[in-house]
């Protein structure tokens, strides 16, 4: 669920570049985790390139990360601070789970604010997925993977008027040489209004059904590793861990 603003990469003479964000710098490219000391010159190389265009926050991810790779972040000055789980579960899932299945229907362009506001309330803690924009929303529906009748919403009745009480946006992934074609959660969420109504497994359930309604026999998502509750949801789904993505991250002085 990482998604930051895009802006100027700034590419560097080692493997790894560094891209503005919102959230700061974000450091990524080809390395080989599993040796320390490449990682470490690595991330010293960009991160003096980041001081010399002003220094600031600057973040690294591991991706499946293994025992002994935090050495070589903690070498060049990181912390880690930010376990992210891959989970995968096989489909389809048991009509018996869960009991009734949720109503829900395809977003539509209508939906754009209602889904804004009700994403920020329900992320407002989360430092990609919170505080977005039209424009934040708008590029990532420009993606050719976007499709609106894998974008779920539920609604509910609060004073008198239907709201959004929850979606659950899908993604599908193509096959590459190390997975077969998969379906995603993307990013799911009750409105924090409709808390406590037993939401998170049926809107799960109904962003599953329409994984699998396309064919697909596996599905994945990522969350927070010490999001206790959605986990116990997952868990209770069906859902397993695949791997574990670890962020590190350092605050970097100007080079004046």
């Amino acid at each position: 669920m990482a998604r930051p603003g895009n802006l100027d990469p700034m590419s560097t003479a080692s493997s790894l570049r560094a891209e503005a964000t919102r959230n700061g710098w974000l450091i990524d490219g080809d390395i080989d985790r599993h040796e320390p000391d490449e990682v470490r010159a690595a991330l010293t190389q960009v991160t003096a390139t980041i001081a010399g265009k002003g220094g600031g926050r600057a973040e690294f991810w591991i991706h499946d990360v293994a025992d002994g790779d935090d050495r070589g972040p903690e070498g060049a000055g990181f912390t880690a601070y930010r376990d992210l789980f891959q989970l995968r579960v096989p489909l389809p899932i048991s009509e018996s789970l869960g009991g009734e299945r949720l109503e829900v229907r395809p977003y539509t362009s209508a939906d754009l604010d209602d889904f804004i506001e009700t994403n920020n309330r329900a992320f407002s803690w989360h430092p990609e997925q919170g505080g977005l924009t039209r424009r934040d929303v708008e590029a990532t529906m420009g993606e050719p993977w976007f499709r609106p009748d894998g974008f779920l919403l539920h609604e509910r009745s609060l004073d008198g008027a239907q709201q959004l009480a929850g979606f659950c946006w899908t993604k599908i992934h193509e096959p590459t040489d190390i997975d077969p074609r998969m379906g995603e959660i993307y990013v799911i969420a009750v409105h924090p209004d409709f808390h406590g109504q037993g939401l998170g497994t049926p809107m799960t359930l109904a962003g599953l059904d329409w994984i699998a309604a396309q064919g697909i026999t596996d599905a994945l998502l990522y969350v927070e590793s010490d999001n206790d509750a959605a986990n116990a949801v997952y868990e209770r789904i069906g859902f397993t861990r695949h791997r574990t993505d670890r962020a590190y991250e350092t605050h970097i002085e100007p080079i004046h």
